[in-house]
């Protein structure tokens, strides 16, 4: 089926979702004629985008004073949908933990034939609910319950055992002389995935920039490109491409 078949189904869902008060598996398989299964996935895709909530056997609205503080800003999904861009058909990536790399997620439902690692569950979880479900890899290794991600040797080594196309990593701050920081005083992990990846790309956003944290994650000299929001000043774009880092500027819905 394709993405455009699967988002005017899920529109559809949440209109009836959003009418009738509460819908179930049942109904929506019959009236969209179309498997449970199907029904279930977009649901529990459209849960996780902070939609509806599903309830035995079907879902219900959000009701307004649950909806989710944690959904995907739309600066955010600006940015997943710029870094998404980047990637082409059948390539190998790695794909680091944080909100704003997980809202690449949904984006890469029309990639064909992609082999996905991560050390998130969040986005694991996610990638398994996309209709054109790409090969998944998990890195294992030592569960860190603050960063929701797997960390440590166990990791590092998983990783060191394949090569990619691109690494995605997010970033707490990023320092214009240094590089990218984080709070995350873990930062092994991502110097691998950017060591085992071809192009190293940095997804941040435009707020970030200039807050300096003490860990270093990555220098300049180890990042190919910087995706952003058009938020971010001329002065630091110049002072970043003078580093020799592409910078991509993702427009945001409202921003001008």
């Amino acid at each position: 089926m394709s993405k455009r078949n699967t988002q005017q189904r899920r529109h559809q869902i949440l209109a009836l979702v959003n009418e009738t008060g509460e819908v179930s598996v049942e109904q929506l398989a019959r009236h969209f004629g179309t498997s449970e299964v199907t029904i279930r996935k977009d649901l529990t895709a459209m849960e996780n985008h902070g939609l509806l909530l599903r309830r035995h056997g079907g879902a219900i609205p959000v009701p307004r004073e649950l909806v989710a503080e944690d959904a995907p800003s739309e600066v955010k999904r600006a940015i997943g949908r710029a870094a998404a861009a980047l990637i082409p058909d059948h390539h190998r990536i790695v794909i680091d933990y944080g909100r704003t790399t997980a809202a690449m997620i949904p984006e890469l439902e029309a990639k064909r034939g992609l082999v996905v690692m991560t050390n998130s569950l969040h986005v694991a979880n996610a990638l398994r609910e996309l209709e054109n479900e790409p090969t998944l890899l998990m890195t294992g290794g030592t569960w860190d319950p603050h960063f929701e991600a797997f960390q440590g040797q166990v990791a590092e080594r998983v990783l060191r055992s394949y090569d990619f196309d691109q690494a995605f990593i997010g970033a707490d701050g990023i320092d214009l002389e240094r590089g990218t920081c984080t709070f995350n005083e873990q930062t092994g992990l991502s110097r691998v995935m950017a060591e085992v990846a071809r192009e190293v790309v940095i997804l941040a956003e435009s707020s970030k920039v200039g807050r300096r944290i003490p860990n270093l994650e990555l220098p300049w000299d180890q990042i190919d490109t910087l995706v952003t929001d058009s938020g971010l000043e001329s002065p630091a774009r110049t002072r970043l491409e003078q580093l020799g880092v592409r910078v991509i500027c993702a427009k945001v819905s409202g921003h001008y």
